[in-house]
């Protein structure tokens, strides 16, 4: 009988060790998801911008993507297989031309 209860007690201390893990180790990718923000091109404010090495600056130029993607100055983007878009407020394209929507705070500043 004292096995048994000293197995569930192992068993217990053991399930609550692996659950700190656990979260020591989802604070540590939350604390990695809080880096600079990449180099890419987005529409703020109603203007291309281009954030570069972690500094934001307006777009002077068309920009074009490792994959044929070509960026322009007024948010329409031009796919290489011909199919363009326009750039909504909050969409932004990484240098690969991935596109995404980025959630827009008060710290993002030129």
């Amino acid at each position: 009988m004292k096995y048994i209860i000293i197995l569930f007690a192992a068993g217990i201390f053991c399930t609550n060790a692996n659950a700190q893990t656990s979260s020591s180790k989802s604070k540590m990718q939350h604390e990695k998801m809080n880096h600079p923000m990449k180099d890419c091109v987005m529409m703020k404010d109603g203007k291309m911008m281009m954030m570069k090495d972690g500094k934001m600056m307006k777009m002077e130029k068309d920009m074009t993507m490792s994959n044929g993607m070509v960026c322009m100055k007024d948010g329409t983007c031009k796919m290489k297989n011909g199919k363009t878009m326009k750039m909504k407020e909050g969409e932004t394209c990484d240098m690969h031309g991935k596109m995404g929507k980025m959630k827009m705070d008060s710290k993002m500043k030129m």
